[in-house]
Protein backbone atom coordinates (compact mmCIF):
# COMPACT_ATOMS: atom_id res chain seq x y z
CA UNK A 1 0.00 0.00 0.00
CA UNK A 2 0.92 3.56 -0.75
CA UNK A 3 -0.35 7.09 -0.13
CA UNK A 4 -0.59 9.00 -3.30
CA UNK A 5 -1.30 12.41 -3.85
CA UNK A 6 -0.79 15.53 -6.65
CA UNK A 7 1.90 18.37 -6.01
CA UNK A 8 1.16 21.69 -7.87
CA UNK A 9 3.90 24.26 -8.36
CA UNK A 10 0.98 26.79 -8.82
CA UNK A 11 2.03 28.12 -11.85
CA UNK A 12 -0.08 30.83 -13.59
CA UNK A 13 0.23 32.41 -17.08
CA UNK A 14 -2.00 35.38 -18.95
CA UNK A 15 -1.82 32.83 -22.37
CA UNK A 16 -4.79 32.33 -24.03
CA UNK A 17 -3.63 28.30 -23.67
CA UNK A 18 -3.86 28.20 -19.92
CA UNK A 19 -6.73 27.53 -17.81
CA UNK A 20 -4.67 29.26 -15.23
CA UNK A 21 -4.26 33.12 -15.66
CA UNK A 22 -3.89 34.62 -12.56
CA UNK A 23 -3.02 34.22 -9.03
CA UNK A 24 -6.99 34.02 -8.39
CA UNK A 25 -7.36 31.59 -10.69
CA UNK A 26 -4.37 29.69 -9.17
CA UNK A 27 -5.43 29.68 -5.73
CA UNK A 28 -9.08 28.97 -6.29
CA UNK A 29 -8.53 26.43 -8.70
CA UNK A 30 -5.93 24.38 -6.35
CA UNK A 31 -8.77 24.78 -3.37
CA UNK A 32 -10.96 22.60 -6.30
CA UNK A 33 -8.58 19.76 -7.03
CA UNK A 34 -7.64 19.51 -3.16
CA UNK A 35 -11.90 18.62 -3.09
CA UNK A 36 -11.81 16.59 -6.15
CA UNK A 37 -8.81 14.81 -5.07
CA UNK A 38 -10.33 14.03 -1.91
CA UNK A 39 -13.60 12.50 -3.71
CA UNK A 40 -11.10 10.76 -6.23
CA UNK A 41 -9.91 8.98 -3.22
CA UNK A 42 -6.19 10.42 -3.14
CA UNK A 43 -4.29 10.75 0.10
CA UNK A 44 -2.68 13.98 -0.02
CA UNK A 45 -2.98 17.63 -1.52
CA UNK A 46 0.52 19.33 -1.75
CA UNK A 47 2.11 22.46 -2.87
CA UNK A 48 5.66 24.20 -3.60
CA UNK A 49 6.05 27.44 -2.93
CA UNK A 50 8.27 29.90 -4.65
CA UNK A 51 8.77 33.54 -4.28
CA UNK A 52 9.17 36.68 -6.86
CA UNK A 53 7.10 33.89 -9.28
CA UNK A 54 4.30 33.59 -10.88
CA UNK A 55 3.70 30.71 -8.73
CA UNK A 56 2.11 29.78 -5.47
CA UNK A 57 3.91 31.86 -3.04
CA UNK A 58 2.86 32.33 1.08
CA UNK A 59 1.26 28.59 1.82
CA UNK A 60 -0.78 28.94 5.07
CA UNK A 61 -4.25 31.19 3.48
CA UNK A 62 -4.33 27.95 0.99
CA UNK A 63 -3.54 25.21 3.55
CA UNK A 64 -6.00 26.73 5.81
CA UNK A 65 -8.63 27.08 2.72
CA UNK A 66 -8.04 23.56 1.43
CA UNK A 67 -8.32 22.25 5.40
CA UNK A 68 -11.30 24.18 5.59
CA UNK A 69 -12.75 22.94 2.49
CA UNK A 70 -12.09 19.16 2.90
CA UNK A 71 -12.12 16.26 5.58
CA UNK A 72 -9.99 13.45 5.15
CA UNK A 73 -6.74 14.32 2.78
CA UNK A 74 -3.70 15.17 3.74
CA UNK A 75 -2.62 18.89 3.11
CA UNK A 76 1.07 19.75 2.70
CA UNK A 77 4.04 21.75 1.11
CA UNK A 78 7.09 20.61 -0.97
CA UNK A 79 8.66 22.50 -0.53
CA UNK A 80 8.77 26.19 2.03
CA UNK A 81 12.55 27.59 1.47
CA UNK A 82 13.24 28.43 5.12
CA UNK A 83 15.81 30.54 3.93
CA UNK A 84 12.60 33.36 3.69
CA UNK A 85 10.48 31.92 6.85
CA UNK A 86 10.78 33.54 9.98
CA UNK A 87 10.43 30.74 12.36
CA UNK A 88 8.22 32.02 15.20
CA UNK A 89 5.79 33.79 12.66
CA UNK A 90 5.58 30.32 11.00
CA UNK A 91 4.78 28.66 14.42
CA UNK A 92 1.44 30.68 14.79
CA UNK A 93 0.43 30.61 10.74
CA UNK A 94 1.15 26.95 10.88
CA UNK A 95 -0.91 26.22 14.32
CA UNK A 96 -3.53 27.65 12.92
CA UNK A 97 -3.57 26.01 9.58
CA UNK A 98 -3.36 22.69 11.56
CA UNK A 99 -6.43 23.51 13.72
CA UNK A 100 -8.66 24.01 10.60
CA UNK A 101 -7.33 21.06 8.92
CA UNK A 102 -7.84 18.93 12.40
CA UNK A 103 -4.08 17.95 12.53
CA UNK A 104 -3.85 16.73 8.48
CA UNK A 105 -0.92 19.26 7.75
CA UNK A 106 2.40 18.14 6.32
CA UNK A 107 5.26 20.34 6.26
CA UNK A 108 7.90 19.73 4.20
CA UNK A 109 10.35 22.33 4.17
CA UNK A 110 14.10 22.68 3.10
CA UNK A 111 17.14 25.26 3.10
CA UNK A 112 15.51 25.94 -0.42
CA UNK A 113 16.54 25.92 -4.72
CA UNK A 114 17.92 28.43 -6.90
CA UNK A 115 14.97 31.22 -7.46
CA UNK A 116 14.29 34.10 -9.74
CA UNK A 117 16.36 36.66 -7.92
CA UNK A 118 19.67 36.77 -7.02
CA UNK A 119 19.80 36.42 -2.98
CA UNK A 120 16.13 36.98 -3.02
CA UNK A 121 16.25 36.24 1.42
CA UNK A 122 17.61 39.73 1.69
CA UNK A 123 14.86 41.45 0.64
CA UNK A 124 12.53 39.27 3.22
CA UNK A 125 15.66 40.79 5.60
CA UNK A 126 17.42 37.72 6.30
CA UNK A 127 21.18 37.59 5.96
CA UNK A 128 23.49 34.87 7.16
CA UNK A 129 25.52 34.91 9.99
CA UNK A 130 29.21 35.57 9.98
CA UNK A 131 31.19 31.99 8.14
CA UNK A 132 27.94 31.04 7.28
CA UNK A 133 26.06 30.15 3.56
CA UNK A 134 22.36 30.79 2.97
CA UNK A 135 22.28 27.32 3.12
CA UNK A 136 23.43 27.01 6.79
CA UNK A 137 20.84 30.19 7.56
CA UNK A 138 17.61 27.97 6.31
CA UNK A 139 19.08 25.04 8.12
CA UNK A 140 19.32 27.31 11.30
CA UNK A 141 15.38 28.43 10.93
CA UNK A 142 13.97 24.80 10.08
CA UNK A 143 16.39 23.77 13.93
CA UNK A 144 14.22 27.03 15.40
CA UNK A 145 11.48 26.22 14.12
CA UNK A 146 11.20 22.52 15.22
CA UNK A 147 12.38 23.35 18.87
CA UNK A 148 9.36 25.85 19.06
CA UNK A 149 7.15 22.99 17.81
CA UNK A 150 7.69 21.09 21.30
CA UNK A 151 5.69 23.81 22.84
CA UNK A 152 8.12 24.95 26.03
CA UNK A 153 7.48 28.52 27.21
CA UNK A 154 10.58 30.78 26.77
CA UNK A 155 8.73 34.68 26.82
CA UNK A 156 8.82 36.39 29.98
CA UNK A 157 5.70 36.87 30.75
CA UNK A 158 4.78 40.96 31.29
CA UNK A 159 3.72 41.36 34.86
CA UNK A 160 1.09 43.40 33.77
CA UNK A 161 -0.98 41.71 30.68
CA UNK A 162 -3.61 43.34 28.81
CA UNK A 163 -5.17 39.50 29.26
CA UNK A 164 -4.72 37.28 32.37
CA UNK A 165 -1.75 34.90 31.52
CA UNK A 166 -0.55 31.24 32.39
CA UNK A 167 2.18 30.57 34.75
CA UNK A 168 5.19 30.04 33.55
CA UNK A 169 6.92 31.56 30.82
CA UNK A 170 4.68 31.71 27.58
CA UNK A 171 5.05 29.90 24.19
CA UNK A 172 3.99 31.22 20.58
CA UNK A 173 -0.04 30.25 20.08
CA UNK A 174 -1.79 28.66 18.71
CA UNK A 175 0.30 25.74 18.90
CA UNK A 176 -1.16 22.41 17.60
CA UNK A 177 -0.13 19.17 19.31
CA UNK A 178 1.20 16.46 16.82
CA UNK A 179 2.60 18.43 14.40
CA UNK A 180 6.10 18.42 15.01
CA UNK A 181 6.34 14.55 14.32
CA UNK A 182 4.80 15.66 10.52
CA UNK A 183 7.19 18.08 9.52
CA UNK A 184 9.08 16.66 6.25
CA UNK A 185 12.94 17.57 4.82
CA UNK A 186 13.22 17.96 1.33
CA UNK A 187 16.94 16.96 0.87
CA UNK A 188 18.71 17.50 -2.60
CA UNK A 189 21.77 14.93 -1.45
CA UNK A 190 22.28 12.27 0.65
CA UNK A 191 24.07 13.78 3.47
CA UNK A 192 21.05 16.32 4.12
CA UNK A 193 18.88 13.47 4.36
CA UNK A 194 21.00 11.95 7.04
CA UNK A 195 20.92 15.16 8.98
CA UNK A 196 16.47 15.45 8.55
CA UNK A 197 16.96 11.81 10.06
CA UNK A 198 18.96 12.65 12.82
CA UNK A 199 16.67 15.51 13.77
CA UNK A 200 13.67 13.32 13.23
CA UNK A 201 12.13 14.74 10.09
CA UNK A 202 10.33 12.73 7.67
CA UNK A 203 11.96 12.56 4.25
CA UNK A 204 10.97 14.51 0.90
CA UNK A 205 12.86 13.61 -2.40
CA UNK A 206 11.76 15.07 -5.50
CA UNK A 207 12.89 14.60 -8.78
CA UNK A 208 16.26 16.72 -8.84
CA UNK A 209 18.81 15.79 -6.69
CA UNK A 210 22.73 15.79 -6.35
CA UNK A 211 24.87 14.08 -8.69
CA UNK A 212 26.87 11.76 -6.42
CA UNK A 213 27.44 8.80 -8.30
CA UNK A 214 26.81 9.44 -12.01
CA UNK A 215 24.30 6.48 -11.70
CA UNK A 216 20.73 6.39 -12.65
CA UNK A 217 18.70 8.73 -11.17
CA UNK A 218 16.12 6.76 -8.99
CA UNK A 219 19.02 4.15 -8.35
CA UNK A 220 20.78 7.46 -6.32
CA UNK A 221 17.29 8.39 -4.39
CA UNK A 222 16.84 4.99 -3.38
CA UNK A 223 20.31 4.67 -1.84
CA UNK A 224 19.27 8.27 -0.29
CA UNK A 225 16.04 6.71 1.15
CA UNK A 226 18.69 3.79 2.28
CA UNK A 227 20.59 5.98 4.01
CA UNK A 228 17.92 8.34 5.63
CA UNK A 229 16.51 5.06 7.23
CA UNK A 230 19.41 4.52 8.73
CA UNK A 231 20.14 7.15 10.29
CA UNK A 232 17.07 7.38 11.56
CA UNK A 233 17.32 3.75 13.12
CA UNK A 234 20.31 4.78 14.19
CA UNK A 235 19.33 7.99 16.10
CA UNK A 236 16.90 6.03 18.18
CA UNK A 237 13.51 7.73 17.20
CA UNK A 238 10.67 5.51 18.33
CA UNK A 239 8.16 5.85 15.41
CA UNK A 240 8.38 5.15 12.14
CA UNK A 241 9.64 7.37 9.76
CA UNK A 242 7.64 8.36 6.21
CA UNK A 243 9.27 9.07 3.20
CA UNK A 244 7.40 10.91 -0.21
CA UNK A 245 9.08 10.86 -3.63
CA UNK A 246 7.66 12.75 -6.59
CA UNK A 247 7.04 12.33 -10.09
CA UNK A 248 5.99 12.82 -13.40
CA UNK A 249 3.69 9.86 -14.09
CA UNK A 250 0.80 10.27 -16.81
CA UNK A 251 -1.37 6.99 -17.99
CA UNK A 252 -2.12 7.83 -21.54
CA UNK A 253 -5.99 7.19 -21.69
CA UNK A 254 -7.40 9.16 -24.73
CA UNK A 255 -6.09 11.34 -27.44
CA UNK A 256 -6.11 14.65 -24.89
CA UNK A 257 -3.45 12.68 -22.88
CA UNK A 258 -1.37 11.40 -25.85
CA UNK A 259 -1.76 15.35 -27.26
CA UNK A 260 -0.45 17.08 -23.87
CA UNK A 261 1.92 14.35 -22.55
CA UNK A 262 2.74 11.63 -25.55
CA UNK A 263 6.13 13.28 -26.04
CA UNK A 264 7.76 13.09 -22.77
CA UNK A 265 10.93 13.19 -21.49
CA UNK A 266 11.93 9.71 -21.19
CA UNK A 267 15.85 10.00 -19.74
CA UNK A 268 17.51 11.60 -17.10
CA UNK A 269 18.96 15.00 -17.41
CA UNK A 270 22.30 16.70 -16.03
CA UNK A 271 22.25 20.04 -14.94
CA UNK A 272 23.36 22.38 -12.66
CA UNK A 273 21.84 24.06 -9.89
CA UNK A 274 24.68 26.51 -9.21
CA UNK A 275 27.85 26.96 -10.31
CA UNK A 276 28.97 24.02 -8.18
CA UNK A 277 26.73 21.66 -8.01
CA UNK A 278 26.13 19.23 -10.58
CA UNK A 279 22.73 18.19 -10.10
CA UNK A 280 20.70 14.88 -12.05
CA UNK A 281 16.88 15.48 -12.55
CA UNK A 282 14.63 12.32 -13.05
CA UNK A 283 12.91 11.60 -16.21
CA UNK A 284 8.96 11.34 -15.99
CA UNK A 285 6.54 8.29 -17.17
CA UNK A 286 3.92 8.91 -19.83
CA UNK A 287 2.57 5.65 -21.40
CA UNK A 288 -0.51 3.11 -22.13
CA UNK A 289 -0.73 2.05 -18.61
CA UNK A 290 0.15 -1.58 -19.63
CA UNK A 291 3.36 -0.46 -20.55
CA UNK A 292 3.63 2.37 -17.77
CA UNK A 293 3.08 -0.03 -14.98
CA UNK A 294 6.02 -2.09 -16.85
CA UNK A 295 8.51 1.00 -16.55
CA UNK A 296 7.43 2.13 -13.00
CA UNK A 297 7.89 -1.39 -11.56
CA UNK A 298 11.83 -0.66 -12.13
CA UNK A 299 11.66 2.63 -10.41
CA UNK A 300 13.66 1.34 -7.02
CA UNK A 301 12.97 4.73 -5.51
CA UNK A 302 9.10 4.53 -6.08
CA UNK A 303 9.35 1.40 -4.29
CA UNK A 304 11.09 2.51 -1.33
CA UNK A 305 9.18 5.27 -0.05
CA UNK A 306 5.79 4.80 1.43
CA UNK A 307 4.27 7.83 -0.37
CA UNK A 308 3.42 9.30 -4.05
CA UNK A 309 3.19 12.52 -4.92
CA UNK A 310 2.19 13.07 -8.33
CA UNK A 311 3.20 16.24 -10.31
CA UNK A 312 0.49 18.00 -11.82
CA UNK A 313 0.60 20.08 -14.90
CA UNK A 314 -2.09 22.97 -13.29
CA UNK A 315 -2.35 25.04 -16.03
CA UNK A 316 -4.08 22.60 -17.71
CA UNK A 317 -6.93 23.25 -15.39
CA UNK A 318 -8.98 21.23 -12.39
CA UNK A 319 -10.83 19.20 -14.31
CA UNK A 320 -7.92 17.58 -16.41
CA UNK A 321 -5.60 17.42 -13.63
CA UNK A 322 -8.66 15.58 -11.50
CA UNK A 323 -8.50 12.91 -14.53
CA UNK A 324 -4.60 12.60 -14.58
CA UNK A 325 -5.35 11.67 -10.79
CA UNK A 326 -8.04 9.58 -11.43
CA UNK A 327 -6.21 7.28 -14.25
CA UNK A 328 -3.12 6.36 -11.83
CA UNK A 329 -5.59 5.55 -8.84
CA UNK A 330 -7.90 3.20 -11.45
CA UNK A 331 -5.53 1.68 -13.78
CA UNK A 332 -2.01 1.92 -12.17
CA UNK A 333 -1.72 2.11 -8.61
CA UNK A 334 -3.99 -1.67 -8.24
CA UNK A 335 -1.60 -3.42 -10.49
CA UNK A 336 1.50 -2.03 -8.68
CA UNK A 337 -0.02 -3.10 -5.41
CA UNK A 338 -0.50 0.85 -3.91
CA UNK A 339 -4.48 0.28 -3.39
Amino acid sequence: MKKIGFLSFGHWTPSPQSQARSAADVLLQSIDLAVAAEELGADGAYFRVHHFARQLASPFPLLAAVGARTSRIEIGTAVIDMRYENPMYMIEDAGAADLIAKGRLQLGISRGSPEQVIDGWRYFGYQPGEGQSDADMGRRHAEIFLELLRGEGFAQPNPRPMFPNPPGLLRLEPLSQGLRERIWWGAGSNATAVWAAKLGMNLQSSTLKSDETGEAFHIQQAAQIRAYRAAWKEAGHTREPRVSVSRSIFALVDDRDRAYFGNGQEEDQIGFIDERTRAIFGRGYAAEPDKLIEQLKTDEAIAEADTLLLTVPNQLGVAHNAHVIESILTQVAPAMGWR
